[in-house]
């Protein structure tokens, strides 16, 4: 048989019924119409919800500047304003110096002449924050940060983002990429009150953008990513200079530059303009807009128009920077140039006052460095982060440590033979004895016997967030050997007063609108992270004159009369950092002493010179005219009349103490006369010992 056109594969031919066809038929067409139908109602939504109200780029020269942020203090003072007014003088193009154009554009957006309005990459790498994180910041290009800047509100959603891609790539349409980059220029916030690169260079450099050189425009060019974060007159300085060298590095990848002009302006020491201004606690504003950035994002602090009602107590902050101010001039001849203080309460964790630095404006002794905030080694100051976990594992307030050499064997390192401060001998003492008159050999002795690793997972607990390094800590820790910063450790001092009760600092009480709507109310959140009997028995010791009166005298600045205050100093062994901290019930304050440079200050400099006498007249302040006090008692205490020589029940011929014990732990034996005899006589010899030995000091009462 002969094939067919169809080849080997016959059509098979069913019969047709017309009926059904048209009923076929019109379902289709009915889903061709809900299809349409749908695709309207989509487009009709996207211009409802995107292209409706959209701005007008021809509005880009019309810009109106946005609102200003306020800072207040508790009692409603207002502290700064941020961008109150947006200082900008215009410049045209051609007037800004190629290396500052070509700076910007290496570190905001190197294919700028190449893109039309939108980059790729960038607008990918956004989508996956937004669904993986929920950021919409990064990927922008210049004329997207033109867009965001000049024509959009700073809240940070999908639906602005989508506005931001249409209006930019309508911008580019509408402008070449010259006039784009000129109303960038003019646009753009370098931080504080400067708005555009010619108001930039006054702020900072005190001179018009024509004369920038190569140093000072990387430095400018780095600041519209995070004005806060890098400013120079920020809180950290030293991220501006980091800034700027990232931006020369990306203009030698980029071949902009060569190598050694980037190395030349890296090492040219920028002058920066003096900046006087209104504001009230610099350090504390700057330390509050920080916080506030990293909760809100620059663009909603700088351009939001937040109403910020801090903890700050503006009358107490004057007098405490007076007081810091006025003592610090007193010991110059002690070498010590500057000075930190920080008042707060502890039951709340409320910022009453923070005092960064002697002078915020003296730029030769860096003064706009926070020394709240910055890192400096604690001295014995961080001791009850040890104490407390030795009470935790077993050791008690009676317990005996032989305060006598010892030479710890360390790996890779030379032995560590720990001293005193007064480079003397103490023999059998209790913890009590060790903690109040700060002995370095029994704290040694004691983080010796559970381990480095405890101590900093205790300090972690109780507040420190600096010790991220464990591998380079030793037994030195407890005596200052890691830094922290004085915030975290008003939170840890905080932490005994409320008797085992963090409470995180609350430097902002109210964050709203410029509508006046509440949009966050900062609540105490504490968390019970120590025995409350702990705790207590801490307190106890620092607060008690008596027990500390062989090291620091019966009339020492650590005293207050008619108020029971815990304290505790803290010098480092080479005389950099010399601290005071001490508490009530509801007011702590701890102040810093030494210099910026990190230079030593005078060998006399001890816990009972250099910041005790700053730290007695601001405690006396903030306790002047209230009625005295007493910590509070946690109940299961056990009060026990103990030998002070041997840490057992008492006995005839020892001296004696009533002594706190937690449950369990109280001594059931006593003490031998006979032993007690052998034991005073030889703390008579040693005694007698060390009025002929001068031995060497530590230093770090």
């Amino acid at each position: 048989m002969a094939e067919t056109g169809f080849g080997k594969y016959r059509p098979v031919y069913l019969p047709v019924d017309i009926k059904v066809c048209r009923k076929i038929r019109l379902p289709r067409l009915s889903l061709a119409i809900i299809s349409i139908s749908i695709l309207f109602i989509l487009l009709s939504l996207f211009y409802w919800f995107i292209l409706k109200g959209l701005p007008s780029p021809a509005d880009l020269t019309n810009h109106r500047p946005t609102l200003s942020t306020k800072i207040y203090d508790r009692n409603q003072t207002l502290l700064f304003t941020f961008y109150k007014d947006q200082n900008r003088s215009l410049v045209a193009l051609k007037d800004i110096p190629e290396h500052f154009r070509l700076a910007t554009l290496a570190i905001e957006d190197s294919n700028f002449y190449q893109h039309q309005g939108i980059s790729w990459k960038g607008i990918f790498r956004s989508l996956k924050q937004i669904v993986f994180s929920q950021d919409l910041q990064g990927g922008s290009t210049i004329t997207q940060q033109l867009v965001k800047n000049a024509l959009l509100t700073p809240e940070r959603t999908i639906k602005r983002k989508l506005k931001e891609l249409i209006l930019s790539l309508e911008v580019e349409w509408l402008y070449n990429k010259d006039q784009i980059l000129e109303m960038y220029f003019n646009q753009v916030s370098y931080g504080g009150t400067a708005y555009g690169a010619e108001q930039a260079a006054q702020t900072y450099f005190g001179k018009s953008i024509k004369e920038v050189n190569l140093a000072e425009a990387a430095l400018l060019a780095g600041l519209p990513a995070s004005p806060t974060t890098y400013s120079p007159f920020g809180s950290n300085p030293y991220l501006a200079v980091y800034r700027q060298h990232q931006v020369l590095n990306r203009m030698i990848e980029e071949q902009l530059i060569a190598p050694q002009e980037a190395e030349l302006a890296k090492l040219e020491k920028i002058k920066l303009a003096p900046q006087y201004t209104n504001i009230k606690a610099p350090h504390f504003v700057m330390y509050v807009k920080d916080l506030l950035v990293s909760r809100y994002g620059d663009t909603m602090v700088e351009q939001g128009g937040l109403e910020v009602t801090t903890s700050l107590d503006w009358k107490l902050q004057q007098q405490v920077q007076d007081i810091v101010s006025a003592e610090i001039s007193q010991v110059s001849a002690l070498n010590i140039t500057n000075g930190g203080a920080l008042v707060t309460n502890p039951k709340t964790g409320e910022v009453l006052a923070m005092v960064g630095s002697r002078d915020y404006w003296d730029t030769e002794r860096d003064g706009q460095v926070n020394l709240t905030t910055a890192l400096r080694q604690p001295g014995s100051a961080i001791k009850p982060v040890n104490y407390s976990v030795a009470l935790e594992s077993g050791f008690t307030a009676a317990t005996v440590i032989q305060d006598s050499p010892v030479t710890y064997d360390i790996p890779g390192s030379k032995p560590y033979s720990p001293v005193n401060y007064d480079g003397k001998w103490h023999g059998p003492v209790t913890v009590r004895q060790a903690l109040a008159n700060s002995y370095n050999v029994p704290a040694v002795k004691i983080l010796a016997s559970y381990g480095v690793d405890k101590m900093i997972a205790q300090g972690q607990k109780l507040g420190i967030t600096t010790w991220n390094q464990p591998e380079r800590y030793g037994l030195s820790l407890t005596l200052g050997g890691a830094e922290v910063k004085m915030t975290d450790m008003a939170v840890i001092y905080g932490t005994l007063a409320n008797l085992g009760e963090k409470v995180s600092l609350k430097p902002i009480l109210t964050v709203s609108d410029a509508q006046d709507k509440l949009l966050k109310n900062f609540s105490r959140f504490p968390e019970v992270v120590l025995d409350p009997k702990i705790a207590y028995l801490l307190t106890d010791i620092l607060s008690n004159p008596v027990d500390r009166a062989q090291a620091f005298g019966t009339r020492s600045y650590l005293n207050v009369p008619g108020h029971q205050v815990a304290v505790k100093t803290g010098t480092t062994n080479d005389k950099r950092d010399n601290w005071t901290i001490g508490y009530t019930t509801d007011r702590l304050a701890a102040v810093w002493v030494g210099n910026n440079d990190n230079s030593p200050m005078s060998q006399v400099v001890s816990g009972i010179t250099g910041a005790s006498p700053i730290w007695n007249k601001i405690i006396i302040l903030l306790l002047k005219d209230r009625p005295e006090h007493k910590f509070p008692k946690p109940e299961n205490l056990i009060e026990v009349q103990v030998c002070t020589l041997t840490g057992q029940l008492a006995c005839s011929g020892c001296p004696t103490r009533t002594e706190y014990f937690l449950p369990g732990t109280e001594p059931k034996i006593a003490c031998k006369p006979e032993y007690i005899q052998q034991l005073i006589e030889q703390k008579k010899q040693q005694e007698e010992r060390d009025k002929i030995l001068t031995g060497t000091s530590a230093n770090n009462l």
